[in-house]
């Protein structure tokens, strides 16, 4: 939350504003020293605005708790400071002005790569923190995961581990039946955020790890226990237990628009979040990476390992905004609302991100009624950078 905010003051005019809670007429966004100093329906515009174009919505930028790449780079290959400013970059081209760069279950020496490249990470506009998915993961649900780096944590992965505590607000993905009672606990008083993810937990073990301090559930559906009749796993505890945030792929691959509409009516705006789980082709022009060396190829939008598993997700956080409003049946101010706010809620940052109002920062995002996006400001930064002075910001 370092980003070096803009101290010139001006005005966005939006035909259409969400606030983080409601659509609204045309506002005004006065925005001063990287803050939303006032938001007002009246009034003419002041002299420094930006006026954006007809059929144009401004809303709170999107948060994404799940990015493993993006511009071509891969964080596990790049856990570097310039690998993830080329993350962020390509994502927030397609909305998303905060993001946790994830690494995806490797050595240790990665996560420490990773660690002492952290303070210089969070300078980044949009580096919020990290996610860390794995290494301690069920093997039975491993997904695309390297089953030989899939491990319980011994006292330098701990040590490793425990250090993003100290880098904004970082996240750990865990099957909780694979670790010590105890580990979950510990990671959460040292200052994580814990997720279940790629397990194979019981309804129960679940609810114990929730007693425990988890507070998350990693890409709902995918790579975990599924809800039956009579063992309702890790799907089922995380359908009906309030106290868990559930991130969510909406790409049409992961998750079935009938399972996507299940997820909302059990969780609602305020606990479903919406998560790209992105690779390095989001931003790139090439048609396939390499992971931990298995080839991994785009093929009609699905990205997929040698053995045809799943390895995350072709997808951007304003495309999955337009597929859970016309999939889910739902109003575009609950997409935005899983895209920003609640990211923000689950994140501890309610009271600075995820909303329109005076005394937020000023992390903003354009878009028009294509699902086109115009333009994003991180801490009052556009991407144009330079000051506004009666500009029009074309669609």
């Amino acid at each position: 939350m370092d980003d070096q905010p803009s101290s010139a003051a001006f005005t966005i005019a939006a035909p259409q504003l969400f606030d983080g809670t409601a659509m609204r007429g045309p506002a005004l966004v006065t925005v001063a020293d990287g803050l939303i100093a006032d938001v007002s329906f009246s009034g003419a515009a002041p002299a420094a605005t930006v006026t954006l174009p007809p059929e144009t919505i401004l809303a709170p930028g999107f948060i994404d708790i799940q990015v493993n790449g993006g511009g071509g780079i891969l964080l596990n290959d790049e856990p570097s400071a310039a690998g993830i400013s080329r993350i962020a970059a390509a994502h927030r081209s397609c909305g998303t002005t905060g993001l946790l760069p994830t690494l995806i279950t490797c050595n240790v020496e990665t996560m420490e790569a990773l660690a002492a490249a952290a303070p210089g990470a969070l300078q980044i506009p949009g580096v919020l923190g990290f996610h860390l998915e794995g290494p301690a993961l069920n093997k039975a649900r491993k997904g695309i995961h390297l089953q030989s780096e899939i491990r319980v944590p011994d006292a330098r992965d701990l040590a490793a581990i425990k250090s993003f505590a100290r880098f904004g607000r970082s996240l750990v993905t865990l099957a909780p039946e694979c670790v010590p009672a105890a580990l979950i606990e510990e990671l959460v008083q040292a200052g994580l955020r814990i997720a279940a993810g790629h397990s194979d937990a019981t309804a129960v073990e679940m609810a114990r790890a929730a007693d425990r301090g988890i507070t998350g559930v990693t890409h709902l559906f995918n790579a975990m226990s599924q809800l039956t009749a009579r063992a309702p796993g890790v799907v089922g505890a995380a359908l009906d237990d309030e106290r868990l945030f559930a991130g969510i792929i909406c790409d049409g691959l992961h998750v079935d628009p009938v399972s996507l509409r299940l997820a909302f009516r059990c969780k609602g705006p305020d606990r479903l979040m919406l998560v790209t789980d992105a690779m390095p082709l989001v931003g790139a022009a090439q048609r396939e990476f390499l992971l931990q060396g298995r080839r991994i190829t785009l093929d009609n939008g699905r990205l997929t390992g040698p053995d045809g598993t799943l390895a995350g997700a072709h997808l951007t956080m304003i495309e999955a905004v337009r597929n859970a409003a016309t999939w889910l049946g739902i109003d575009l101010s609950d997409a935005l609302a899983m895209a920003s706010r609640t990211p923000a809620m689950f994140l501890g940052l309610g009271r600075e991100l995820g909303a329109v109002l005076a005394g937020y920062r000023a992390d903003l995002v354009a878009f028009n009624d294509r699902f086109d996006v115009i333009e994003t400001w991180i801490g009052g930064q556009s991407t144009q950078d330079a000051a506004p002075q009666q500009r029009k910001v074309s669609s």
